[in-house]
């Protein structure tokens, strides 16, 4: 199945579809919902040119129809017998789904892409219709409570935060705002770096209970704050995720604090414990120690940074560097027991120890990049 956005030539085909809907109600004697030739024509154009109508279709044409909205629902700020988790979050909800007489699956198609374009749904359904209930509680919404529609009538209120699947427009928007961002730092910094802690991060979040969304967001942040420079970086970083309005399109503003403190505290020379979760995933990610890429953007970092240096000089700071953040006693800090870098720090470790051939790789790396 395919869902794409509604258009008006697709008016005749979604007004049978809410006709079935009607027709299946009555059967189940539910004779309140939907009343007085709801969704009217009307009503269903106003939904196209909005642009919230979409459609379901298979190889035979059109076989499903539903509403998603983004933003606040005024019909959903009040409700009783219950509550909404984390009610400042911003989601989006789903109205007037139907089905095509003899389509199944319409339901689960539709749900499954709501869930890959929102991180949070809210959708509502009334008492009688036992068959939409089954669908929303089968799929996993959560009952909340009960809400007022606007004509008075009660409604039972169903929600869903999923912290499980990537939002398709978030990580569009980062992809195509925040990692070419990158391609203007050093070469230790650019585009394959942020790429991998990213990766890195995905990997670590399996291991806890947390919203990969804002693990995937903080990991794409994390060394934004490089276009002002080195020293304060993880600052800035911080300040860019406060600072950037088009998040709030999918997290809280007590998410976005979550994530712009975990870039904060990502600096491996941090002195402090990263204040969440969050912070420790991007850290350990940050951290990326495999040996021989650790020496590599060592020395990447101080011809792009320190070109006047002469190759004697470069060899004694990447030396220096080395033993000052990864060599025993350096200031390097491991978080997270479940990524490999404890045991890759030792084999680093060893390198540095054994400094004839650790000025062996440097020689391979400092001849190789200095004929680019």
């Amino acid at each position: 199945m395919e869902i794409r956005k509604a258009n008006i030539g697709d008016l005749p085909a979604i007004m049978k579809i809410y006709d079935h809907a009607r027709e299946l109600m009555r059967r189940e004697g539910n004779d309140s919902q939907w009343v007085n030739g709801y969704p009217s024509e009307q009503l269903v154009d106003e939904d196209i040119k909005r642009g919230i109508s979409y459609v379901v279709s298979d190889d035979e044409g059109l076989c499903g129809v539903f509403a998603f909205i983004e933003g606040r629902d005024a019909t959903y700020e009040q409700i009783y017998d219950g509550s909404w988790v984390d009610d400042d979050r911003p989601y989006a909800t789903i109205h007037r789904m139907g089905r095509a007489k003899g389509k199944h699956g319409v339901f689960r198609a539709a749900m499954d892409w709501c869930r890959e374009n929102a991180t949070s749904l809210r959708v509502d359904t009334h008492d009688k219709n036992r068959t939409m209930r089954k669908h929303i509680e089968q799929y996993g919404f959560d009952r909340r409570g009960i809400i007022y529609i606007a004509d008075g009538t009660p409604r039972i209120a169903y929600q869903m935060l999923d912290t499980g699947t990537l939002c398709k427009p978030m990580v569009s928007y980062v992809e195509e705002a925040i990692l070419p961002q990158y391609e203007n730092f050093d070469t230790a910094h650019q585009t394959g770096h942020v790429k991998a802690v990213i990766d890195n991060s995905m990997d670590l979040a399996k291991h806890y209970r947390c919203d990969i969304n804002m693990v995937y967001a903080i990991a794409a942040y994390h060394d934004t704050g490089l276009a002002v420079g080195r020293d304060e970086h993880h600052i800035v970083s911080g300040e860019k995720i406060r600072n950037d309005q088009a998040l709030r399109r999918w997290f809280s503003e007590g998410q976005i604090e979550t994530m712009a403190e975990a870039a904060e505290d990502h600096r491996a020379s941090a002195k402090q414990e990263p204040r969440s979760i969050y912070g420790k995933i991007v850290a350990e990610a940050d951290r990326d120690i495999e040996p021989m890429k650790i020496i590599r953007r060592t020395v990447e970092f101080g011809l792009s940074n320190k070109p006047d240096l002469c190759k004697e000089e470069q060899w004694q700071r990447t030396v220096f560097h080395l033993k000052e953040k990864y060599g025993e006693g350096g200031y390097m800090k491991l978080w997270l027991p479940e990524s490999k870098n404890a045991e890759n720090l030792q084999q680093l470790r060893a390198i540095i120890a054994n400094e004839e051939r650790l000025h062996a790789i440097f020689e391979q790396i400092h001849t190789e990049l200095a004929c680019k």
